[in-house]
Parts: C-alpha cells; structure tokens; sequence
C-alpha cells in the first residue's frame, strides 16, 4: 500500500502533466493557473488510498481522482467570487487576475473537464462512480448556498451549521474514499463505511479549521488569526457561545458582530475574550474528538485488514493534531 504522502505526489506529477493550451486563451489559461496554484492534492489522494485498501493497484482510479481534483478547484474559483477573496494559496485569485465573468466561465469548463475525467473509471462500477459523484456535487452547492443564506440569517442552529458543513466540506472527502473503494472492488456495504468514515472526519476537519482561525499561533497558521470574527462568519466557536452566553454578554457578542466601526484588532480581542469566559475552545475541542471518534468507529468497522487501515489511521490523526 503506498503512503498518503506518494498518493499526493502521483496526484501532483498527473496535473502537472495536464495541458490546456487550447484556444480562446482566456478561458484556459485561467484554468491552468488555478490547477498550478498547488494545494494539499488531499481528496484525489484519498480516492486512490481507499482504492489501494481493496486493489493492488490504484492506477486505475487515477483519471477519476484528477476529475475530483478539478471539481474541488472549480468549487474555489466560484468561491472567491461570491467571497470576493482577493488571495487563494498566496497568489492572487483568477476573478481579480481576470475578472468574475472570466473566472465563471473558466469555472464552468472545469466543471465539464471534471466530468470527462470522472467517466474514465473502469465501465464495471462508472454509472455508480458518476451516480455518487453527481449527488456529491449537488450537496457542495448546497452547502455553499446555506453558507451565503446564513450570512443574513438571524437565527443559525448548531444542527444547521453541522449540516452545513457537513454538505460544503465533508461530503466531497467521503465521496472521494467511496468512489476510490469501489473502483478498487469494494462492496457497497464497505463503500459507505468510508463514505461514513470520511463525512465524520470531515466535519471534524472543519471545526478544527473554526478553532484555529481563532487560536492558532500566527506565525503557524501563516495569517493572522480572527479572520472569521471580522468577516463576522457564524463558526461553531461564536454559536455555541451564544448558546451558553448570559443576557449581556450575548447582547455584547451580537453588537461586535454587527457594528462596523469597532477598531478590528479590538473587536478580535473582545470577542475572543467572550470566548473565553465560556471555556468555548474547550467545547469546540470536545465536539472534534465526538466526530474523530465516530470517524475511528466507522473505520474499525470495515471489514479489511487492519494493515490496510493504516493510514487512514494515520490520516486521522494528523488532522486532529495539525496546529495550522
């Protein structure tokens, strides 16, 4: 089985090697731009890990997993548009090297490249693969829906910010282990084991990025911390502290939230002091180890060899750990 760290290099070495020299120019070159950007390459990566757990050879789940890899970039290029995100890997995002009709349509022919690369699974298990697929992009969207309706929501349940991440963040992991399974020759029933395994620890992953937004070490985490107070972003962090606040100290978070005058360095530091006083990273941590936990129960329910669970294990615990 090869490790995590190999998978992510292969998924590198295949991208690179992707071409879209093809005319008009500025509908690929911002292609080509967005895939070059780098990232962690971590969802094509899980797709053949989860191939190796079943297959000798995961060779053949690889255009599938690049097809995943260029959804996953397309859903960002989008991102920054309706996030009006300037940066994207410390580059600057293809709306604001182009301009947002650019980045929508160069969006769009990604989504359609995703497609292509997505139908070059073995013809035994494609109409599932698509079928999986298919539904997995729908609930991204979603996802991303509630997100931006949350924004001008009043009311946001803890349930309804799970959910939320569940579909924006978790689905597309867990989809990437089942169609990875499947392609290697897992049974359904194994299939949605690490579909189960990668929605849980999805989600974790998630809370984790909420925490560290606000607790991160700034030199580690590469920005500085509070981004998600000043963009005032309903985390699991400033919804549970709403639930556990007194009269006055809700009344206070809600004002900080709202008002637009509050100097940004003071509102960090007043909001995390709210934060504070109702021990919320210690909740926030407690509700990771719950997902992290389910997520490792899923997982010693699959019925492989326990050798070939091991870097998922590993996988999983590195999310758990990680400080930036």
């Amino acid at each position: 089985m090869e490790k995590l760290e190999a998978l992510q290099k292969k998924i590198r070495e295949r991208i690179a090697g992707l071409e879209y020299s093809r005319q008009p120019e500025n509908l690929y070159k911002p292609i080509d731009y967005t895939l070059n950007l780098g990232g962690k390459r971590l969802r094509p990566a899980l797709c053949l890990l989860a191939c190796d757990m079943f297959s000798d050879s995961n060779d053949k789940a690889l255009e599938t997993a690049i097809g995943i890899e260029i959804f996953h970039n397309f859903t960002l290029l989008h991102d920054d548009i309706m996030d009006e995100a300037p940066i994207r890997r410390g580059k600057e995002t293809v709306y604001k090297k182009w301009n947002s009709n650019v980045a929508i349509l160069s969006g769009d022919t990604m989504m359609a490249l995703s497609y292509e690369f997505v139908m070059r699974a073995p013809e035994n298990v494609r109409y599932e693969v698509f079928k999986i697929f298919n539904q997995t992009a729908i609930e991204v969207c979603e996802g991303q829906q509630y997100d931006m309706d949350f924004e001008t929501q009043e009311q946001v349940t803890l349930e309804a910010y799970i959910e939320m991440i569940r579909l924006k963040t978790a689905v597309l992991l867990a989809g990437s282990l089942q169609i990875g399974a499947l392609i290697g020759g897992a049974d359904k029933n194994s299939a949605e084991i690490l579909y189960k395994f990668g929605e849980q620890i999805g989600i974790a992953f998630q809370l984790k990025d909420d925490l560290l937004d606000a607790y991160s070490d700034v030199e580690k985490f590469g920005k500085t911390t509070g981004g998600d107070i000043l963009e005032n972003k309903k985390t699991f962090l400033f919804l549970k502290t709403l639930e556990l606040a007194n009269f006055e100290d809700r009344h206070t978070l809600l004002h900080l939230y709202q008002n637009v005058n509050v100097d940004p360095k003071d509102k960090v530091s007043r909001v995390k002091a709210i934060f504070n006083s109702y021990e919320i990273q210690k909740h926030t941590e407690n509700e990771i180890e719950k997902y992290y936990r389910l997520a490792l129960d899923s997982l010693e329910s699959l019925k492989v060899a326990e050798d070939r669970k091991t870097e998922l294990l590993r996988f999983a615990n590195q999310l758990k750990r990680r400080e930036f």
